[in-house]
């Protein structure tokens, strides 16, 4: 893959990282300042339930964290955009679509036909 386009990969996955940095520091923000004195049971547990949805939520975006440093470490590597499993360029039209990606497409595919195969 061309300087530029590694170049471009780059700042998008560190602008997603940031989007994701800022998002989780505003849910512990707004979980912080909430101390809801709900007289109201129903209004209790409809607050838990929306700051559980949070936590889930900001949960998977730690994960996606994870996903987006290993995606910044293979840049630097000199690995991104290359298949882990049959070591073939990974098409950008996937790159752009889910840029910390580690399968190409066909690859991608086998993996989900065998964890249907085995019920996962």
């Amino acid at each position: 893959m061309e300087q530029e386009r590694i170049n471009y990969f780059k700042k998008l996955l560190e602008q997603e990282r940031q989007e994701v940095l800022t998002a989780a520091i505003e849910t512990i923000n707004e979980l912080n300042a909430t101390e809801e004195n709900l007289p109201d049971i129903t209004d209790m547990a409809s607050a838990e339930t929306d700051r559980s949805f949070q936590l889930r939520i900001r949960d998977r975006e730690r994960k996606l964290l994870n996903k987006i440093d290993k995606a910044l470490l293979r840049i630097k590597e000199g690995t991104y955009g290359i298949c882990e499993d049959c070591g073939d360029d990974i098409e950008e039209k996937r790159l752009q679509a889910r840029p910390v990606t580690t399968l190409c497409i066909k690859c991608k595919a086998k993996q989900e036909t065998e964890e249907k195969a085995k019920g996962l």
